[in-house]
This record gives C-alpha cells, sequence and structure tokens, in this order.
C-alpha cells in the first residue's frame, strides 16, 4: 500500500455552510451544487460539524411532526462526525470509512480549523493513481507448433 497521507489526497476548495444559515437556504445549496453534505464553520474557520442528506431528513421530519418553521444550521448539524488530521495516512483513512460509515471525513488541523475533505472516491483515485498498472507482456504464451514434433521429426 502506498504510503499518502490526507494532506496529498484531500479536497481543498470546499463549500462550507454557516452554522447561522437557514436550513431550508442550506438545503438547496445541497441541491444546487448536487452534493450530499457539507461541513459546517464558524466566522473563524473552526470545524463545526456536518450538514448532510441525514441532518435535511431530521429538517423535513421536525417540520411535518411539530410543524416547525425553518431553522439554523446549526441545530441540526452531525456535530461529532470522524475526522482526520492531515498526516492520517491512506490505510487509516480507508479503515475510518469501514468503521464510521460515512461519505466525507472532514480534514482538520490541530486547533480544530477546517484544512480539507475527503471522499471515500478520493481514496480509490489515490488507490489506483500510486498503484503500478500491470504491463503486459509482448511475447507470445502460446505452443509454437515445432513443439508437438520430436526432435527428430523437426526440419531444419
Amino acid at each position: 500500500m502506498p504510503h499518502v497521507t490526507a494532506r496529498e489526497m484531500m479536497v481543498r476548495n470546499l463549500i462550507t455552510l454557516s452554522p447561522k444559515m437557514d436550513a431550508l437556504e442550506a438545503l438547496d445549496v445541497l441541491l444546487r451544487q448536487r452534493i450530499s453534505g457539507a461541513p459546517v464553520v464558524d466566522e473563524d474557520g473552526h470545524f463545526a460539524g456536518v450538514f448532510s442528506e441525514k441532518s435535511c431528513m431530521k429538517f423535513v421530519v421536525g417540520m411535518a411532526y411539530e410543524n416547525l418553521p425553518s431553522i439554523p444550521v446549526g441545530d441540526l448539524t452531525d456535530k461529532n462526525p470522524p475526522t482526520i488530521s492531515e498526516e492520517t495516512d491512506l490505510l487509516t483513512i480507508a479503515q475510518t470509512f469501514l468503521d464510521a460509515a460515512c461519505r466525507r471525513l472532514p480534514v482538520l488541523d490541530s486547533d480544530g480549523k477546517l484544512r480539507g475533505q475527503i471522499s471515500r472516491r478520493d481514496v480509490m483515485r489515490a488507490v489506483r493513481s500510486h498503484m503500478e498498472t500491470p504491463v503486459k507482456s509482448h511475447t507470445p504464451t502460446g505452443l509454437y507448433l515445432s513443439a508437438i514434433f520430436s526432435s527428430d521429426d523437426r526440419r531444419v
């Protein structure tokens, strides 16, 4: 397995949401951008959690059963999703995805600031780009007709 860290494979240019943003507005952002979730970041860049399709389902159910008006994203955010550091290695990242059943892993620095994000697809890309492509042999592997004749029967 190649030694690749989160720093080398994370996406840095992210769509982020504010905890104060209206949940209906955040839902529109997810739909418009065709993403399943986005990190929630405060004014100082500190990671506050993830607003995802699951968060949207909580919003829909709350609106339907409790007749709630739209609420801030911060109230629906998963505040304790799995996260990783910039130094986390590829194998640990893959294992985290297996253990946590999530679609994305926010990458945080030691101060809790969001530095990037890694998706399951990013892991697949990293593995594929760091693994050698099998080289096809150009040497014929079939038998030559001369191999079926004894040396006495072969023409010279």
